[in-house]
């Protein structure tokens, strides 16, 4: 069982293209529908402690998964059967960056991407904004939530007039949410 589960998460890693939430499905599908080794009650309540649990949501997942099913081993080789591919990857894609590094048509093509992995941070930024000020996707002015408004205007304030460090921005909205939400 232990390699059947490192073999599925070598798929989860390969195409878990688009970040760890695209990864959930994936791992659903292997571990649930394919093998059975789990209800899907209990790859909930895993996948919700992995969200709760700091870092990647796709490496603490195969990390619960492989706790629940097979132990210590089993949550080693689910880890690293869902980081391997990604790392191989990016192993081979340095190696023939650092060799051929020089060439004028490598240095155009990673010139034309700048633009395109700007614009993907932006509508992650973005969406990210939509969902804390608004609640989701309907930009709605009536679905607008005034404290989140608030706290974000007040941190980018903070930030771009004092030019204080993401983490006293972090802890600083924190705070001063519970303390705005434990007296409404």
């Amino acid at each position: 069982m232990i390699l059947q589960l490192f073999f599925s998460f070598i798929k989860v890693g390969m195409f878990s293209v688009g970040g760890g939430y695209a990864a959930i499905p994936l791992i659903q599908n292997q571990i649930v529908d394919v093998h059975g080794l789990m209800s899907l009650e209990e790859f909930t309540d895993l996948i919700t402690i992995a969200e709760m649990t700091p870092g990647p949501i796709s490496i603490n997942s195969a990390t619960f998964v492989g706790t629940r099913l097979a132990g210590v081993p089993g949550a080693i080789l689910c880890t690293l059967g869902c980081i391997l591919p990604s790392f191989l990857i990016c192993l081979a894609l340095a190696y023939f960056y650092y060799k051929y590094r020089q060439l004028g048509g490598v240095q155009k093509v990673l010139a034309a991407l700048r633009p395109a992995v700007v614009a993907l941070i932006a509508s992650a930024g973005l969406s990210i904004l939509l969902l804390g000020i608004f609640g989701g996707e309907d930009p709605a002015l009536a679905n607008m939530r005034v404290v989140e408004c608030f706290l974000f205007v007040a941190a980018f304030y903070a930030l771009r007039k004092w030019k204080l460090n993401a983490i006293q921005i972090i802890f600083g909205t924190g705070a001063a949410g519970t303390l705005v939400y434990a007296f409404l």
